[in-house]
Parts: C-alpha cells; structure tokens; sequence
C-alpha cells in the first residue's frame, strides 16, 4: 500500500481554505454538511445527495488553474521524461500537453485553445482525464475543485452559479445547471515523448502556476495497487479487478471498455459500436500517474486511443505489427498513435478520435453500470 492514505492526509492538511464562505442557501434540501459555504440551489438535485462524501479539501481546497502559463516543448523537456503522461488536447491544428505531475495538484485548468475556452480535467482517484467545452449557451463557465466526491470521482463546481457538475460524466447534478451537459472534447492521454515527437511546434502547461507544490510526486503512491477504492461507498462491479486501466466510452449509446490487459496483447482491436466501425489503439510508452511516489519511476501501461475506423467512405481494418507499425488491410497504408496515414495511398487522411479515455474499471463501471466489456 506504501502509506498513500497517509501521504493524502499531509497533503489535506497543506490546502489553505478560503476565507468569508456566503451563507448557504435552500437549507432545507441538503444536509448541513453539505451546504455549509455554499449559495447552490440544492433543491435542483438529480442526484441523491447521501451518495456525495467530503473528500477533505474543502471548496477550492485544490485549487484549480485559470489561463495557466505555458512553455515550449524544448523548455518542458528539462523536467518531463518521455514517458511522462500528458493530456494532449488538439483544436484545428495547435495542440498543447498538460502534464499529470502539475495536473495531480490542482485537478481542472481552465483554459482557452485555439479560441475555444476549455476545463482540462483529472480526477486520480478514478484515473479520469477528461476535457470538456467550457461554453454553455452563451455563457463561458469558469470551474474549480469543490473537494467533495460521488463515486469516488470528483465534483467540480462553476464559479458563475455555483452549480455542481460530475466530472466523470461532465453532467450538471445540482443547482442552476442541474441535467446539463458538458460537450467532451476528445484527447489522447500519451507519453510526453510521442507529444513532442508528432507535435515539436506544441506548448505544454508550466510549472509556474502561482502555487508551491511538488509537481512530478504522486501524493497517492501505491494507490492503483489497492484493494478497495477510497471514499468509494457503491458495490464495486466485480468483472473486472476494481484497478484494471480500461480504455472506455460510449459511442452510439453503446457503452464499451476495452482493458488494458487485452489491448497491450493485441496492439490494436477492430470492433463496431452500435453503426460505428471503431479501432482501439494501443502502444507502450507512458507510465501511470497513480504508482511510484515519482511518477516517472511508475511502471510503463501504455497509451490507448479510440478512433472511428471509416474514412473518406471507407471503413478500414487495421493490424499491428511485432514492431508496432500500424497499417489497413485495404489500402495497405501505414498509420500513426495519432490516426493519421503516413504513408500509402491513403497518406495525408486522419482518423476521427473519438471521446473515449482510460479510466479505472470500477469508475467507470459505477457510472456506466451496463457496460460491456471487450471479451478477445
């Protein structure tokens, strides 16, 4: 277990809580727990409320980062290994790397790509890396950590309303914004090495956050090796080990996770998803965030992508190679981590990522209890 429950317990006890909370509000439909410091409309709940538990930082506790700087991939490479994890969030062209050794420490970064305003989050208890659109209507939501849990999976809260949202899903559970949902921006969580090889020109997330934290230490050490999840007060689905990685997400209302016991065999799955022709990659290169007290002595579990297999009209299937060459049967050209043909008659085309992330079995299988399991 190496003492991670102990390790968490010092970095609680580092969080500084706001000063001058607002008198809560709707008391009537919340427990005092709950609604001590907030003004949330707590009788606009689809959610029931004895499912969320205090995670011990208290609201802004973690403190989420607003316009974060940035820095090149050369200035980045001093600190990051190339098997570093990275979440790698794309619009039209300009990529940009957020490291989990910063993202571990704050939870959301709210920020603004290629002008589209986006909340790139990472839940560690639930292994979650998911990027969501920041605009709702004509609204542009600002979001911070509200340090309180369901599923064992973060609830994060908008500064605008104080509504509270579920990370995992990107779902409105309480308040103003109750029943809306966030579109997720699909992103591939890799190796800083592949980042900076595929994209040289990228930016990457600094370390000059305006916060003193060990970024690069896992204040969770051991955790991913643990018998039972933290804070975690549901029935655990017992397919699948609760800590098995599993590349997973719903597409056509089909909702599938690929493990990465299975995934790291066959290099590559070609399956279909309700209409949907879908291949799930996956390649060695990146340590998990969530084992060693230095992430960067973690143990290497790969990267893993899900893309739609049909391009220009045409649905592919693809192999792998020993060495790990990626190529399509019909056209015999070869392809990247990233879904774009390097080579062949089809060089130049790219695969559609579509939204699907590596998360822990027994997140995901909490909040996608119907889920099917890739059987090879």
């Amino acid at each position: 277990m190496r003492g991670w429950r102990g390790v968490l317990l010092c970095v609680i006890g580092m969080m500084v809580l706001p000063a001058g909370w607002p008198v809560a509000a709707q008391e009537n439909c919340a427990p005092p727990q709950l609604r001590m410091g907030w003004t949330t409309d707590f009788c606009n709940s689809s959610v029931d409320l004895d499912e969320i538990l205090n995670g011990g930082p208290g609201k802004d506790g973690i403190p989420a980062l607003t316009d974060p700087a940035v820095e090149t991939v050369t200035a980045a490479a001093t600190w990051l290994a190339p098997h570093s994890p990275v979440i790698v969030v794309e619009v039209a062209g300009v990529a940009r790397a957020y490291p989990l050794a910063i993202l571990m420490w704050h939870e959301i970064a709210n920020d603004t790509v290629n002008g589209v305003p986006v909340a790139v989050t990472f839940c560690p208890l639930c292994n979650s890396a998911i990027v969501f659109d920041r605009r709702v209507d004509e609204a542009v939501l600002e979001f911070g950590v509200s340090g309180l849990l369901r599923n064992s999976d973060m609830i994060m809260y908008d500064r605008q309303t104080e509504s509270w949202w579920q990370q995992f899903t990107g779902t409105g559970i309480i308040g103003a914004y109750n029943g809306t949902l966030l579109t997720i921006i699909p992103t591939q969580l890799v190796g800083f090495g592949a980042f900076a090889a595929a994209f040289p020109q990228g930016e990457v997330l600094s370390r000059e956050t305006g916060h003193r934290r060990s970024y690069g230490v896992n204040p969770y050490a051991g955790y991913d090796a643990s018998e039972y999840p933290f804070l975690y007060s549901g029935a655990v689905d017992e397919r699948l080990p609760p800590f098995e990685y599993v590349l997973a997400g719903t597409v056509d209302a089909v909702d599938m996770a690929y493990p990465f016991s299975a995934l790291s065999q066959a290099g590559l799955i070609n399956d279909t998803l309700g209409t949907t022709a879908v291949v799930a990659l996956w390649q060695p290169g990146m340590v998990t965030a969530l084992d060693e007290r230095t992430i960067d002595d973690s143990r290497d579990i790969g990267t893993a992508v899900l893309f739609n297999r049909t391009v220009a009209g045409q649905t592919l299937t693809f192999r792998a190679a020993g060495d790990g060459t990626i190529t399509d049967a019909e056209t015999g050209s070869t392809w990247s981590l990233w879904g774009e043909a390097m080579t062949g008659p089809l060089a130049g085309q790219r695969l559609t990522r579509l939204a699907a992330a590596p998360h822990f079995w027994f997140a995901w299988a909490a909040f996608h209890p119907q889920t099917a399991i890739y059987q090879p």
